[in-house]
């Protein structure tokens, strides 16, 4: 009963206008006096933002504050692929014929995810991370690759939450949620940052809208308040790393796996290479 009833509270907090009116009292300059409780009740560590805590106009912009310069290292193992955020790994692993399997005990279509992009084909036996930010974490996102923007695309949906109650009870949460959708090209191939909007979150926002190449760990967005990005990669051109595990925390700039062409490329790249006829990667 207690479940059922928990459910229900959660249907009806997807509402818009109700997401909409949390977003707004977040944008208020009221809502700074609760900047101090916030960092008390999620234990942030105020002192990694850019700026003093008297100096933020609001909530939310404390929420989607920066980080202090050099907080965050970026890998540099050659072709990596680093974490976009500050997150817990909530599911990772091979993507099996365009299934992402057991995220919270629900499988996952990149079909239902993507909504029906024709880049679909691309992912279909790919590699997936789902990386939840909670209300503790820094929630700006960075280029998890160096490349250049292919496509984007915005995808309204509901505003459930991505804790774990409704992950698990709340079908296809990740894929009915608002959805900002960034895919970026690079040397190997291509990558799909999907950024997934949660409960209370008014918007998830580019850093710069008219920036289309990152170089890793370039600012690409960020959540005005907690949610969730799934990273994709395409089939055969990932290999993870070795030790990550499911609840596995991650910095933003981490290394998660190195990226190379797939199977039938890197052959006849090799096959080139020794005769030093390769004009390409």
């Amino acid at each position: 009963m207690a479940k059922r009833l928990l459910r229900l509270m959660t249907e009806l907090s997807s509402r818009k206008w109700l997401s909409h009116l949390v977003g707004q009292f977040s944008h208020s300059r009221l809502s700074r006096y609760l900047i101090p409780a916030f960092i008390r009740i999620y234990q942030i560590p105020a002192h990694e933002a850019e700026k003093e805590l008297h100096e933020y106009r609001s909530l939310n912009e404390f929420f989607s504050r920066r980080l202090k310069l050099g907080l965050r290292a970026i890998d540099t193992t050659a072709d990596a692929m680093v974490s976009p955020v500050d997150a817990t790994i909530t599911a990772m692993g091979t993507i099996n014929t365009g299934t992402i399997l057991n995220v919270k005990g629900q499988d996952y279509t990149i079909e239902e995810l993507l909504a029906q992009s024709p880049r679909i084909e691309n992912y279909v036996n790919g590699y997936a991370f789902v990386l939840y930010l909670s209300p503790t974490d820094y929630h700006r996102i960075h280029a998890p690759v160096t490349g250049v923007q292919i496509e984007r695309e915005h995808l309204k949906g509901k505003v459930y939450p991505v804790n774990d109650f409704a992950m698990t009870h709340i079908r296809s949460v990740l894929s009915r949620n608002e959805r900002l959708i960034t895919y970026i090209k690079h040397d190997f191939g291509e990558v799909a940052v999907v950024k997934v909007g949660a409960l209370n979150v008014s918007s998830i926002r580019y850093a710069d809208e008219s920036v289309t190449k990152w170089q890793i760990g370039d600012e690409l967005a960020y959540f005005e308040f907690g949610s969730t990005v799934v990273l994709l990669t395409e089939s055969g051109t990932f290999t993870p790393r070795g030790d990550l595990t499911l609840g596995t925390t991650v910095k933003m700039g981490e290394l998660l796996g190195i990226l190379h062409p797939p199977a039938d490329k890197k052959q006849k790249r090799d096959a080139c290479l020794e005769q030093e006829l390769c004009t390409e990667k």
